[in-house]
């Protein structure tokens, strides 16, 4: 068995046990906060309820009480909401370490952004995600936590500052699954090392009969409303390693700047609407994703290379056969591959007509093949393919 059919099957199956165990936590997310907010006041509601829900779902009806304080006696089976959000951080460590450490000259370093050694790119990999998550720690617990705000735009800027190294130190690939690991880290260790431990003191507190110290119930709230916020732009960092317009763009952490802002206003709106506020105070929201969605477009757009001049079929050929052929082959040479990815070949020129669109995407408009830049490819060479792809639909 080769190392490469080995990771593969490693990839796949930590990529499906992340996908299962993320759409368990953020689910839960979702039905809680909307839950929340859908909260209402009613006659003859139970000592300590502060709000009651009635749903619907799969052909039965449900009945939900919230308390503020806990009731005298717990049940046994009380459910604690936690176990989706552990398992959410441990397979995705699992799939970085597959994904990227194990290969990370061909998706997490790339020499002509910063020339490193895998273990030197790893180090920095591991200490960024333990390093941000204190600094994010600090600040909430610092008098800017108090200021909403000012701890928004603290917490934007930290992750806009973590994108800027990320894009000066990995690969386009590497520096946006980063930042991705970055947010969910603080996710994961909000839930692990506030939410819980928090919310287990009020529990101990509320049983004893003492007044829980108010303190730990805000600090819970604030990070939960974090997580609550940052879920939407951690998804689509998660899933650009696909797509290289974002991962190949050369002010990728501006991208990210706007997935934040997209994100987080899109949650916003669901957040108002699911809470029954009037759509006059939060339209604005509307127009912000709008614009924000525009400029990404605007700023991912195609370079238009048909003025370029004309390259012979022979020339073409010769550089797809120079820096993709080692992968894109009947009998792939590279160590990295078994079989040919995607099933593309990129070994005759009907082959390279036939593709064009995909090498036009993934390395003219992007540097994301060859995997790591590992044959040298330059930005002329790339112009020189994107000129003859063009030539194409003359």
């Amino acid at each position: 068995m080769s190392f490469a059919f080995a990771t593969e099957w490693l990839n796949l199956l930590f990529r499906w046990f992340h996908m299962i165990v993320g759409i368990g936590w953020i689910g839960a997310s979702f039905y809680f906060i909307g839950l929340d907010l859908s909260l209402r006041k009613r006659e003859k509601m139970k000592e300590g309820v502060a709000g009651t829900a009635w749903e619907v779902h799969g052909g039965g009806f449900y009945h939900v009480e919230k308390y503020l304080v806990a009731p005298k006696e717990l049940p046994s089976d009380l459910i604690w909401y936690k176990w989706e959000a552990y398992l959410t951080w441990v397979s995705g460590f699992g799939l970085l370490i597959v994904q990227y450490y194990l290969n990370a000259e061909a998706y997490l370093i790339d020499p002509s952004v910063l020339k490193l050694m895998p273990d030197e790119a790893i180090l920095i990999s591991i200490l960024s995600l333990i390093g941000g998550w204190v600094i994010y720690d600090r600040i909430c617990r610092s008098p800017i936590g108090k200021n909403i705000p000012l701890l928004a735009v603290t917490v934007f800027a930290l992750i806009l500052g973590s994108a800027y190294m990320f894009a000066h130190v990995f690969s386009g690939r590497g520096a946006l699954i980063h930042v991705g690991a970055f947010v969910g880290t603080i996710m994961a260790v909000n839930v692990f090392g506030v939410i819980i431990p928090n919310q287990r003191k009020i529990t101990a507190s509320l049983l004893r009969g003492e007044a829980p110290d108010p303190r730990l119930g805000a600090m819970g709230k604030q990070r939960s409303v974090h997580n609550n916020y940052l879920t939407l732009p951690v998804l689509l960092m998660m899933v650009s390693n696909h797509y290289p317009m974002l991962t190949g763009h050369p002010q990728s952490w501006l991208l990210v700047a706007l997935i934040l802002i997209i994100g987080g206003m899109v949650r916003h709106f669901f957040n108002r609407h699911e809470a029954g506020d009037n759509f006059g105070r939060y339209w604005w929201t509307l127009p912000i994703t709008a614009v924000g969605l525009v400029v990404a477009i605007m700023m991912t757009a195609p370079r238009d290379y048909s003025a370029s001049g004309a390259v012979s079929d022979s020339a073409a050929l010769q550089l797809v056969r120079t820096h993709c052929a080692a992968c894109h082959a009947a009998l792939p040479t590279s160590d990295m591959v078994d079989a040919a990815p995607k099933g593309i070949q990129l070994e005759t020129i009907d082959e390279l007509r036939r593709y064009a669109d995909q090498v036009m995407a993934q390395a003219v408009q992007s540097d994301a093949m060859p995997l790591g830049n590992e044959t040298g490819m330059t930005r002329e060479e790339r112009d020189t393919l994107g000129a003859w792809i063009s030539q194409q639909d003359d």
